[in-house]
Protein backbone atom coordinates (compact mmCIF):
# COMPACT_ATOMS: atom_id res chain seq x y z
CA UNK A 1 0.00 0.00 0.00
CA UNK A 2 1.26 3.16 -1.24
CA UNK A 3 2.66 5.39 2.13
CA UNK A 4 0.20 8.27 1.21
CA UNK A 5 -3.06 5.84 1.48
CA UNK A 6 -1.98 4.53 4.99
CA UNK A 7 -1.27 7.79 6.13
CA UNK A 8 -4.76 8.54 5.37
CA UNK A 9 -6.34 5.48 6.56
CA UNK A 10 -4.65 6.39 10.46
CA UNK A 11 -5.89 10.14 9.75
CA UNK A 12 -9.73 8.59 9.11
CA UNK A 13 -9.38 6.32 12.10
CA UNK A 14 -8.25 9.48 14.43
CA UNK A 15 -11.13 10.96 13.44
CA UNK A 16 -13.56 8.39 14.24
CA UNK A 17 -15.96 10.07 17.94
CA UNK A 18 -13.79 7.68 19.98
CA UNK A 19 -16.16 7.97 22.64
CA UNK A 20 -19.99 8.22 20.49
CA UNK A 21 -22.14 5.74 21.33
CA UNK A 22 -24.56 4.52 18.33
CA UNK A 23 -26.27 1.03 19.55
CA UNK A 24 -27.53 -0.94 16.76
CA UNK A 25 -25.81 -3.32 14.19
CA UNK A 26 -27.02 -2.01 10.92
CA UNK A 27 -23.80 -0.07 10.18
CA UNK A 28 -21.50 -3.10 11.39
CA UNK A 29 -23.59 -5.42 9.39
CA UNK A 30 -23.56 -3.32 6.30
CA UNK A 31 -19.45 -2.92 6.90
CA UNK A 32 -18.71 -6.62 7.13
CA UNK A 33 -21.10 -7.77 4.14
CA UNK A 34 -19.65 -4.86 1.61
CA UNK A 35 -16.28 -6.22 2.75
CA UNK A 36 -17.56 -9.77 2.09
CA UNK A 37 -17.65 -11.17 6.02
CA UNK A 38 -14.01 -11.04 7.11
CA UNK A 39 -15.49 -12.21 10.56
CA UNK A 40 -16.45 -15.75 8.92
CA UNK A 41 -13.02 -16.74 7.85
CA UNK A 42 -12.31 -17.82 11.14
CA UNK A 43 -13.97 -19.53 14.02
CA UNK A 44 -14.74 -16.97 17.06
CA UNK A 45 -15.23 -16.65 20.85
CA UNK A 46 -16.98 -14.14 22.54
CA UNK A 47 -16.73 -12.97 25.96
CA UNK A 48 -19.11 -10.63 27.43
CA UNK A 49 -19.14 -9.13 31.25
CA UNK A 50 -19.36 -6.03 33.42
CA UNK A 51 -15.90 -7.00 34.51
CA UNK A 52 -13.16 -9.89 34.21
CA UNK A 53 -13.91 -10.06 30.31
CA UNK A 54 -10.55 -8.75 29.38
CA UNK A 55 -8.59 -11.29 31.46
CA UNK A 56 -10.76 -14.44 30.40
CA UNK A 57 -10.20 -13.31 26.53
CA UNK A 58 -6.50 -13.55 27.88
CA UNK A 59 -6.55 -16.24 29.51
CA UNK A 60 -8.35 -18.51 26.46
CA UNK A 61 -6.30 -16.76 23.42
CA UNK A 62 -3.20 -17.71 25.46
CA UNK A 63 -4.46 -21.65 26.26
CA UNK A 64 -5.30 -21.82 22.55
CA UNK A 65 -2.06 -20.36 20.95
CA UNK A 66 -0.28 -22.79 23.41
CA UNK A 67 -2.82 -25.60 21.95
CA UNK A 68 -0.85 -25.06 18.39
CA UNK A 69 -4.47 -22.44 16.84
CA UNK A 70 -3.12 -19.63 15.23
CA UNK A 71 -5.46 -17.05 17.01
CA UNK A 72 -6.80 -13.57 16.95
CA UNK A 73 -7.30 -11.73 19.98
CA UNK A 74 -9.80 -8.12 20.29
CA UNK A 75 -9.77 -6.09 23.09
CA UNK A 76 -10.84 -2.87 24.88
CA UNK A 77 -9.75 0.17 25.75
CA UNK A 78 -5.90 -0.11 24.75
CA UNK A 79 -3.94 1.49 27.44
CA UNK A 80 -0.98 3.25 25.41
CA UNK A 81 -1.43 1.91 21.57
CA UNK A 82 -4.76 1.19 19.64
CA UNK A 83 -2.39 -1.67 18.14
CA UNK A 84 -3.12 -3.20 21.63
CA UNK A 85 -6.10 -4.07 20.92
CA UNK A 86 -5.72 -6.16 17.74
CA UNK A 87 -3.46 -9.27 18.36
CA UNK A 88 -2.72 -12.14 16.46
CA UNK A 89 -0.47 -14.98 17.40
CA UNK A 90 0.08 -13.09 20.66
CA UNK A 91 1.71 -10.05 18.65
CA UNK A 92 -0.09 -6.73 18.67
CA UNK A 93 -0.93 -5.78 14.74
CA UNK A 94 1.72 -3.43 13.21
CA UNK A 95 1.55 -0.06 11.92
CA UNK A 96 1.63 -1.16 8.40
CA UNK A 97 -1.06 -4.14 8.93
CA UNK A 98 -4.02 -1.28 11.33
CA UNK A 99 -3.23 0.95 8.16
CA UNK A 100 -4.07 -1.80 5.41
CA UNK A 101 -7.28 -2.91 7.50
CA UNK A 102 -8.42 0.44 8.23
CA UNK A 103 -7.94 1.33 4.63
CA UNK A 104 -10.14 -1.68 3.24
CA UNK A 105 -12.79 -0.53 6.51
CA UNK A 106 -12.83 3.35 5.21
CA UNK A 107 -13.08 2.59 1.18
CA UNK A 108 -16.11 0.11 2.64
CA UNK A 109 -17.90 2.38 4.25
CA UNK A 110 -17.30 5.37 1.82
CA UNK A 111 -19.21 3.52 -0.90
CA UNK A 112 -21.74 2.07 1.40
CA UNK A 113 -22.59 6.27 2.26
CA UNK A 114 -21.95 7.06 -1.44
CA UNK A 115 -25.02 4.84 -2.35
CA UNK A 116 -27.26 5.68 0.69
CA UNK A 117 -26.72 2.01 2.71
CA UNK A 118 -25.84 3.80 5.80
CA UNK A 119 -26.46 7.47 6.78
CA UNK A 120 -22.54 7.85 8.33
CA UNK A 121 -19.52 6.67 8.30
CA UNK A 122 -18.78 4.06 11.45
CA UNK A 123 -17.69 4.87 14.90
CA UNK A 124 -14.21 4.60 16.22
CA UNK A 125 -15.21 1.64 17.56
CA UNK A 126 -17.51 -0.13 14.58
CA UNK A 127 -14.15 0.82 12.68
CA UNK A 128 -12.19 -0.84 14.62
CA UNK A 129 -13.93 -4.00 15.00
CA UNK A 130 -14.07 -4.49 11.08
CA UNK A 131 -10.33 -4.01 10.68
CA UNK A 132 -9.78 -6.32 13.60
CA UNK A 133 -11.63 -9.16 11.35
CA UNK A 134 -9.96 -7.95 8.03
CA UNK A 135 -6.50 -8.14 9.77
CA UNK A 136 -7.61 -11.87 11.34
CA UNK A 137 -8.57 -13.17 7.72
CA UNK A 138 -5.73 -11.58 6.18
CA UNK A 139 -3.48 -13.15 8.62
CA UNK A 140 -4.90 -16.64 8.29
CA UNK A 141 -6.04 -16.69 12.16
CA UNK A 142 -7.90 -19.38 13.12
CA UNK A 143 -10.15 -18.73 15.77
CA UNK A 144 -10.56 -15.05 17.52
CA UNK A 145 -11.09 -14.44 20.91
CA UNK A 146 -13.54 -11.49 21.19
CA UNK A 147 -14.27 -8.84 24.22
CA UNK A 148 -17.38 -7.33 23.66
CA UNK A 149 -17.02 -3.57 24.15
CA UNK A 150 -20.18 -2.72 26.10
CA UNK A 151 -23.29 -5.04 26.72
CA UNK A 152 -23.86 -7.43 24.20
CA UNK A 153 -26.88 -7.16 22.51
CA UNK A 154 -26.20 -4.63 20.18
CA UNK A 155 -22.18 -4.25 20.42
CA UNK A 156 -20.31 -4.44 17.33
CA UNK A 157 -18.76 -7.59 17.80
CA UNK A 158 -21.92 -8.74 18.06
CA UNK A 159 -21.97 -9.63 14.55
CA UNK A 160 -19.66 -12.50 14.61
CA UNK A 161 -21.02 -16.16 14.73
CA UNK A 162 -19.36 -17.38 17.55
CA UNK A 163 -18.71 -21.08 18.43
CA UNK A 164 -19.31 -20.72 22.02
CA UNK A 165 -19.64 -17.45 24.51
CA UNK A 166 -19.36 -16.62 27.51
CA UNK A 167 -20.92 -14.16 29.85
CA UNK A 168 -17.71 -13.21 33.14
CA UNK A 169 -19.87 -11.09 35.44
CA UNK A 170 -22.89 -8.98 35.81
CA UNK A 171 -22.60 -5.49 38.08
CA UNK A 172 -23.54 -1.74 37.42
CA UNK A 173 -21.90 -0.03 34.69
CA UNK A 174 -22.69 1.79 31.82
CA UNK A 175 -26.31 1.99 33.39
CA UNK A 176 -27.35 5.56 31.32
CA UNK A 177 -26.80 2.57 28.31
CA UNK A 178 -27.85 -0.90 29.59
CA UNK A 179 -30.04 -0.49 32.48
CA UNK A 180 -30.53 0.47 35.82
CA UNK A 181 -31.12 -3.25 37.29
CA UNK A 182 -29.02 -6.47 37.24
CA UNK A 183 -31.72 -7.94 35.09
CA UNK A 184 -31.95 -5.08 32.93
CA UNK A 185 -27.97 -5.03 32.19
CA UNK A 186 -28.40 -9.15 32.05
CA UNK A 187 -30.59 -8.58 29.02
CA UNK A 188 -28.07 -6.70 27.57
CA UNK A 189 -25.59 -8.99 27.77
CA UNK A 190 -27.44 -12.29 27.21
CA UNK A 191 -27.37 -10.94 23.64
CA UNK A 192 -24.01 -12.97 22.80
CA UNK A 193 -26.22 -16.04 23.18
CA UNK A 194 -27.08 -18.23 20.43
CA UNK A 195 -29.38 -20.45 19.82
CA UNK A 196 -27.84 -24.32 19.51
CA UNK A 197 -24.51 -23.55 21.37
CA UNK A 198 -23.44 -22.69 24.55
CA UNK A 199 -23.21 -19.79 27.02
CA UNK A 200 -20.86 -19.93 29.98
CA UNK A 201 -21.36 -17.86 32.89
CA UNK A 202 -19.51 -17.04 35.79
CA UNK A 203 -20.65 -15.92 39.50
CA UNK A 204 -23.86 -14.18 38.70
CA UNK A 205 -26.54 -12.81 41.62
CA UNK A 206 -29.78 -14.49 41.32
CA UNK A 207 -31.86 -11.66 39.42
CA UNK A 208 -28.81 -11.62 36.63
CA UNK A 209 -29.31 -15.51 36.45
CA UNK A 210 -32.86 -15.62 36.18
CA UNK A 211 -32.97 -12.91 33.51
CA UNK A 212 -30.48 -14.94 31.72
CA UNK A 213 -32.57 -18.20 31.92
CA UNK A 214 -35.51 -16.51 30.69
CA UNK A 215 -33.72 -15.44 27.16
CA UNK A 216 -31.93 -18.52 27.03
CA UNK A 217 -35.20 -20.65 26.91
CA UNK A 218 -36.57 -18.07 24.48
CA UNK A 219 -33.40 -18.51 21.65
CA UNK A 220 -32.78 -22.11 22.73
CA UNK A 221 -29.33 -21.44 23.76
CA UNK A 222 -27.62 -23.80 26.58
CA UNK A 223 -26.15 -22.27 29.67
CA UNK A 224 -23.15 -23.43 31.82
CA UNK A 225 -21.95 -22.59 35.39
CA UNK A 226 -19.25 -22.44 35.11
CA UNK A 227 -18.28 -23.56 38.85
CA UNK A 228 -21.12 -26.31 38.73
CA UNK A 229 -19.03 -29.57 38.87
CA UNK A 230 -15.88 -28.00 38.92
CA UNK A 231 -12.92 -28.35 41.98
CA UNK A 232 -10.46 -25.84 42.60
CA UNK A 233 -7.71 -27.28 45.23
CA UNK A 234 -4.17 -24.91 45.68
CA UNK A 235 -0.82 -26.64 46.34
CA UNK A 236 2.76 -25.72 46.23
CA UNK A 237 2.79 -26.29 42.21
CA UNK A 238 0.08 -24.27 41.67
CA UNK A 239 -4.19 -24.27 41.22
CA UNK A 240 -5.54 -27.57 40.02
CA UNK A 241 -9.26 -26.97 38.36
CA UNK A 242 -11.05 -30.12 37.60
CA UNK A 243 -13.98 -30.63 35.48
CA UNK A 244 -15.97 -32.82 33.95
CA UNK A 245 -13.88 -33.03 30.98
CA UNK A 246 -10.76 -32.52 32.27
CA UNK A 247 -8.17 -31.36 34.91
CA UNK A 248 -5.90 -28.98 34.87
CA UNK A 249 -2.82 -29.06 37.51
CA UNK A 250 -0.05 -26.62 37.98
CA UNK A 251 -1.90 -23.27 36.85
CA UNK A 252 -0.77 -20.25 37.78
CA UNK A 253 -3.84 -17.27 37.41
CA UNK A 254 -2.82 -13.60 37.27
CA UNK A 255 -2.93 -11.82 40.63
CA UNK A 256 -5.92 -11.44 42.97
CA UNK A 257 -8.34 -13.60 44.20
CA UNK A 258 -11.17 -12.70 41.90
CA UNK A 259 -9.08 -14.39 38.76
CA UNK A 260 -10.00 -18.08 40.13
CA UNK A 261 -12.94 -17.11 39.00
CA UNK A 262 -11.94 -15.23 35.49
CA UNK A 263 -9.61 -18.71 35.75
CA UNK A 264 -11.98 -21.41 35.66
CA UNK A 265 -14.66 -19.17 33.04
CA UNK A 266 -12.01 -19.56 30.67
CA UNK A 267 -11.12 -23.56 31.26
CA UNK A 268 -15.14 -24.05 30.74
CA UNK A 269 -14.87 -22.18 27.66
CA UNK A 270 -12.49 -23.20 26.25
CA UNK A 271 -13.47 -26.67 27.02
CA UNK A 272 -17.22 -25.89 25.29
CA UNK A 273 -15.29 -24.82 22.05
CA UNK A 274 -13.89 -28.15 21.91
CA UNK A 275 -16.77 -29.61 22.39
CA UNK A 276 -18.35 -27.14 19.39
CA UNK A 277 -15.61 -28.69 17.16
CA UNK A 278 -12.56 -26.86 17.90
CA UNK A 279 -9.14 -28.80 17.83
CA UNK A 280 -7.77 -27.89 21.37
CA UNK A 281 -5.10 -30.22 22.81
CA UNK A 282 -6.26 -29.53 26.64
CA UNK A 283 -2.81 -30.79 27.63
CA UNK A 284 -1.31 -27.34 26.65
CA UNK A 285 -3.59 -25.28 28.08
CA UNK A 286 -1.40 -24.67 31.84
CA UNK A 287 1.46 -23.81 29.77
CA UNK A 288 -1.06 -21.29 27.94
CA UNK A 289 -2.71 -19.87 31.33
CA UNK A 290 1.41 -19.57 32.36
CA UNK A 291 2.18 -17.74 29.20
CA UNK A 292 -0.67 -15.35 29.83
CA UNK A 293 0.18 -11.46 30.66
CA UNK A 294 -2.59 -8.65 31.13
CA UNK A 295 -1.07 -5.07 32.07
CA UNK A 296 -2.97 -3.09 33.92
CA UNK A 297 -4.67 -5.26 35.78
CA UNK A 298 -3.01 -5.77 39.60
CA UNK A 299 0.23 -5.15 37.53
CA UNK A 300 3.15 -4.22 39.77
CA UNK A 301 5.87 -2.36 37.86
CA UNK A 302 9.49 -2.54 40.52
CA UNK A 303 10.85 0.48 41.49
CA UNK A 304 11.06 3.34 43.88
CA UNK A 305 8.41 3.36 44.63
CA UNK A 306 7.17 0.39 43.12
CA UNK A 307 3.38 0.98 41.20
CA UNK A 308 0.89 -1.44 41.30
CA UNK A 309 -1.49 -0.76 38.23
CA UNK A 310 -5.31 -1.45 38.35
CA UNK A 311 -8.39 -0.23 36.37
CA UNK A 312 -10.63 -0.71 39.18
CA UNK A 313 -13.32 1.57 37.44
CA UNK A 314 -16.52 0.48 38.98
CA UNK A 315 -18.12 -0.68 42.41
CA UNK A 316 -17.04 -4.42 41.74
CA UNK A 317 -13.62 -3.63 40.35
CA UNK A 318 -13.09 -1.59 43.20
CA UNK A 319 -13.89 -4.25 45.71
CA UNK A 320 -11.64 -6.91 43.98
CA UNK A 321 -8.89 -4.21 44.28
CA UNK A 322 -9.57 -3.75 48.45
CA UNK A 323 -9.66 -7.70 48.37
CA UNK A 324 -6.16 -7.53 47.31
CA UNK A 325 -4.27 -4.34 49.38
CA UNK A 326 -6.11 -5.26 52.34
CA UNK A 327 -3.25 -6.42 55.21
CA UNK A 328 -0.67 -4.76 52.91
CA UNK A 329 1.68 -2.14 53.53
CA UNK A 330 0.27 1.67 53.77
CA UNK A 331 -0.09 3.24 50.14
CA UNK A 332 -0.28 6.50 48.04
CA UNK A 333 -3.54 6.04 45.72
CA UNK A 334 -3.17 8.14 42.43
CA UNK A 335 -6.70 7.87 41.56
CA UNK A 336 -8.54 9.29 38.46
CA UNK A 337 -11.66 8.37 36.75
CA UNK A 338 -14.42 9.09 33.99
CA UNK A 339 -17.38 10.90 34.60
CA UNK A 340 -20.38 8.30 33.52
CA UNK A 341 -18.94 6.32 36.91
CA UNK A 342 -20.04 5.66 40.07
CA UNK A 343 -17.68 7.84 42.28
CA UNK A 344 -18.91 7.52 45.82
CA UNK A 345 -19.32 4.02 45.38
CA UNK A 346 -15.56 3.49 44.29
CA UNK A 347 -14.40 5.91 46.34
CA UNK A 348 -16.35 4.18 49.65
CA UNK A 349 -14.25 1.13 49.10
CA UNK A 350 -10.62 2.39 48.29
CA UNK A 351 -10.21 5.96 49.49
CA UNK A 352 -9.99 4.58 53.47
CA UNK A 353 -7.63 1.91 52.22
CA UNK A 354 -5.20 4.61 51.36
CA UNK A 355 -2.55 6.71 53.53
CA UNK A 356 -2.74 9.15 51.15
CA UNK A 357 -4.95 9.61 48.06
CA UNK A 358 -3.44 11.73 45.10
CA UNK A 359 -6.76 12.86 42.72
CA UNK A 360 -5.82 13.74 38.90
CA UNK A 361 -7.27 13.99 35.26
CA UNK A 362 -6.70 11.97 32.24
CA UNK A 363 -6.32 13.43 29.20
CA UNK A 364 -9.40 11.97 28.13
CA UNK A 365 -12.80 14.50 27.02
CA UNK A 366 -14.93 12.07 29.78
CA UNK A 367 -12.44 12.18 32.22
CA UNK A 368 -13.76 14.22 35.59
CA UNK A 369 -11.79 17.05 37.27
CA UNK A 370 -9.63 16.18 40.30
CA UNK A 371 -12.03 19.15 42.05
CA UNK A 372 -15.48 17.29 40.78
CA UNK A 373 -14.06 13.56 41.71
CA UNK A 374 -13.71 15.23 45.52
CA UNK A 375 -16.85 17.02 45.33
CA UNK A 376 -18.49 13.11 44.33
CA UNK A 377 -16.26 11.12 46.57
CA UNK A 378 -17.44 13.78 49.67
CA UNK A 379 -15.80 13.25 53.02
CA UNK A 380 -13.87 10.36 51.88
CA UNK A 381 -11.62 12.25 49.78
CA UNK A 382 -11.21 14.34 52.81
CA UNK A 383 -7.37 15.96 52.54
CA UNK A 384 -6.72 14.60 48.81
CA UNK A 385 -4.27 16.50 47.15
CA UNK A 386 -5.63 17.44 43.66
CA UNK A 387 -3.41 17.64 40.65
CA UNK A 388 -4.96 18.32 37.37
CA UNK A 389 -1.60 16.90 35.19
CA UNK A 390 -1.15 13.25 35.37
CA UNK A 391 3.02 13.83 35.22
CA UNK A 392 2.78 15.95 38.01
CA UNK A 393 0.65 13.72 40.06
CA UNK A 394 2.31 11.23 39.42
CA UNK A 395 5.54 12.85 40.38
CA UNK A 396 3.71 13.83 43.66
CA UNK A 397 2.25 10.33 43.98
CA UNK A 398 5.99 9.08 44.14
CA UNK A 399 7.34 11.70 46.71
CA UNK A 400 4.54 10.77 49.29
CA UNK A 401 5.10 7.03 48.77
CA UNK A 402 8.79 7.49 49.13
CA UNK A 403 8.17 9.95 52.04
CA UNK A 404 5.68 7.40 53.96
CA UNK A 405 7.82 3.87 54.08
CA UNK A 406 10.83 2.75 51.95
CA UNK A 407 8.69 -0.12 50.34
CA UNK A 408 5.34 1.75 50.28
CA UNK A 409 3.72 1.82 46.83
CA UNK A 410 1.67 3.80 44.41
CA UNK A 411 -1.61 2.58 43.17
CA UNK A 412 -3.00 3.88 40.19
CA UNK A 413 -6.48 3.05 40.06
CA UNK A 414 -10.25 4.40 38.65
CA UNK A 415 -9.51 4.23 34.90
CA UNK A 416 -7.73 2.57 32.39
CA UNK A 417 -7.00 5.41 30.72
CA UNK A 418 -5.08 6.77 34.08
CA UNK A 419 -3.32 3.51 34.24
CA UNK A 420 -2.51 3.87 30.49
CA UNK A 421 -1.68 7.46 30.56
CA UNK A 422 1.05 6.19 33.93
CA UNK A 423 2.54 4.04 31.42
CA UNK A 424 3.23 5.91 28.73
CA UNK A 425 4.89 7.79 30.70
CA UNK A 426 6.98 5.69 32.53
CA UNK A 427 8.58 4.23 28.98
CA UNK A 428 8.29 8.00 27.46
CA UNK A 429 5.81 8.09 24.99
CA UNK A 430 2.35 9.61 24.43
CA UNK A 431 -0.35 7.37 24.88
CA UNK A 432 -2.79 7.53 21.43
Amino acid sequence: MPRSRRLLAGTYLAARTRFGMKFGLETIRALVAEMGHPERAFASLLVAGTNGKGSVVAYVEAALRASGLRTGRYTSPHLVRVHERIAVGGRNVSERGLEAAVARVRDAATRLVRDGVISQHPTYFEALTAAAFEHFRRSGVEVAVLEVGMGGRLDATNVAEPLASAIVSIDFDHQAYLGRTLAAIAREKAGVMRGGRTTVLGPLAPQARRALAARARASGARLVDARRGTALRAGAGGLEVSTARGRYRGLRPLPGAHQHDNLVVALRLIEEAKAAGLPVNLRRVAAGIAATRWPGRLQWIAGRPPLLLDGAHNPAGARALAAYLRGRPPFVLLFGVMADKDVPAIARRLFPLAAEVVLTRPRVGRALSPATIARRAGRHARGARRVADPRAALALACRRARALAPAAPVVVAGSLYLVGEVLALLHGERRR
